[in-house]
This record gives structure tokens, sequence and C-alpha cells, in this order.
């Protein structure tokens, strides 16, 4: 059997896949960091829009809750206050919006500022223009340095799809978290029943691990698949909570392949812990939030 870090290699079906268990995990540890908040990561978010800001707190708590040791957020200027009132862990900064009410692509200073400072930058939760966020991705990706992560989620994933050169030549960590419509713009086809499979197209055709529905792939051919997901994780702002899992454990150290597969066990089985209060489709993406650092704590 390969050992955790190697995973299973293959064309991405079922049976060449690594299931990713706490036994697995247990093996394939996450850095400990010692010392200060520093030392723990600085994750920068962008993302919401003037009716969807929520995503942008979902994916920054959900960092802050995998264990990543400091939080920027960047919303729409009509939102910033709002928000740093709902997140006063974080530091949030005001972005120029549309006539829309979406974040616009014309990145100011401030905020290529904190991209150049940050160690993993979410992009996506909560954008609703693909064109606008062509732009900002552009402008993100050239400003940060060559070891700064990115997660990449919703229009981010979009916006890559539509300019899959955004991330050539990159050799900078990189997650993709796309739900399966998303996967299917990727992918520039309807994925078909063979997630595996597509994950690992994905990972290979973006030089990224890819976190789909459970289907776990890195750029080299490895693979993973997390078991424990059911019905419930198909709720709104769910997806937000998994890109900033990631993003938090990016921030702690962890390898992209890493953090995809430890985020996708988190995200899982914190809702199989909710199933029994709430039932199995009765709870909402907020309430994992509470969950992620217990489920991650008693990997053991």
């Amino acid at each position: 059997m390969p050992s955790p870090s190697e995973g299973s290699r293959g064309q991405g079906s079922r049976e060449r896949q690594s299931v990713i268990t706490p036994g697995l995990l247990r093996g394939w540890r996450l850095p400990e960091r010692e010392g200060g908040k520093e030392t723990r990561g600085t994750v920068l978010v962008i993302g919401g829009s003037r009716n969807t800001p929520g995503a942008v707190l979902l994916a920054g708590i959900a960092a802050l809750r995998a264990g990543a040791g400091r939080l920027q957020l960047a919303v729409t200027e009509s939102s910033a206050t709002a928000l740093s009132i709902a997140v006063p862990e974080a530091k949030v900064v005001g972005l120029p919006e549309t006539a829309e009410g979406s974040v616009s692509g014309d990145v100011p200073e401030h905020l290529l500022r904190l991209v150049a400072e940050a160690d993993v930058v979410a992009v996506g939760p909560g954008l609703d223009s693909v064109p606008e966020t062509i732009a900002m991705l552009r402008a993100t990706l050239a400003e940060a340095a060559p070891s700064t992560a990115f997660v990449l989620d919703a229009y981010a994933l979009g916006a890559l799809s539509k300019q899959p050169g955004l991330l050539k030549g990159e050799e900078r960590p990189v997650v993709l978290t796309p739900n399966l419509v998303e996967a299917g713009h990727l992918l520039g086809e309807a994925p078909g029943d063979d997630l595996a499979a597509v994950a690992v197209t994905l990972a290979g055709r973006y030089r990224a691990a890819v976190t789909l529905h459970g289907h776990v792939a890195a750029p080299d051919g490895r693979t993973w698949r997390e078991e424990s997901g059911d019905v419930g994780l198909g709720t709104s702002g769910s997806g937000d909570v998994l890109a900033g899992v990631a993003a938090g454990l990016l921030a702690r150290g962890a390898e992209p392949a890493q953090a995809a597969c430890w985020a996708s066990f988190a995200h899982a089985v914190s809702g199989q812990r909710l199933a029994p209060r709430y039932g199995r489709t009765g709870f909402l993406a907020r309430e994992l939030l509470d969950e992620i650092a217990y489920t991650i704590g008693t990997v053991g």
C-alpha cells in the first residue's frame, strides 16, 4: 500500500484511490507551528458582492477554525463595515464595486499590498462576475510571491475556465474546490459519473490539487477518496466553508494535496457530527464552522 503522501496513482478509477480515513491522516500529520499567530500564516479571502458578503465570512472563519494565524477579508466597499463587525478577528478592507454591486476587477493598491504579504490567497467566495474576476485574478497572481498559495472557488473557477492560461507557468501551490457545475465548466463538458477521473484530469490540466465531491487528485496523478460526505453538505455556503478550511490548512504549511484531503475529511465529518441534531439535510453551512476545529483535532 502507498504511504498517505504518495496516495494511489492511476486514471482516477475508484479502485485505484486511497480512502481518506483518520488512520491515513494520522500518517500524514499537519505541520505544527510553534510561536505566535504569524507562524501559522496569513489568509486573505477576496470575494463577496453587495448581495453575498456572507460567503467571505464563511470562508474566513473556516480558515481560522482550520488553524490559520491571521485573517484578512476583502469585499465590496458597501459591505466592509458590516463584515468587520461580524468578524472582529479579521482585518477587513473594502474594494471598488461596479454599479451592479460586483467586486470590480480594477484592483486597488491596498489590496495588492495585502496580496504581496499573504501566505494564502483564497479567491471566489461570493463573487458574481466572471469578467471582473478574470481581471482580479490576473492582477493578484502577478503580485503574489511565488510561494504564496491560492485557493480558487466559485466564480474564480469560472474565470479560470474562461482563461485557463491564468495558471500557465505558475509553479505556486494551488487548490481548486469545484462543485459539479464548476467542474463541468473547467472540463469543457458535462463531467459524467466518473468524478475520480474528472478530478485527475482537472488536476493535471491546471497543475493544482483538486477536491471534487469527495474525490481528491494531485497534479502528479495521486488520488484519494473521502467517503463520509452526505447529502446535507449540498447546502448554500457549504463550498465556501470547504475552500476556507483548505486555505487555513495551507497557511499552517500543508502541501496542496494534503490540505485538500484534510479539508475534504473535516468538511464531511463535520456534517456527520451535525446530522444527529438537525437530520441529514437540516443543518446550515455556518453550523459546520463550529465543528471544524474539533474534527481536525480529534483525528489524533
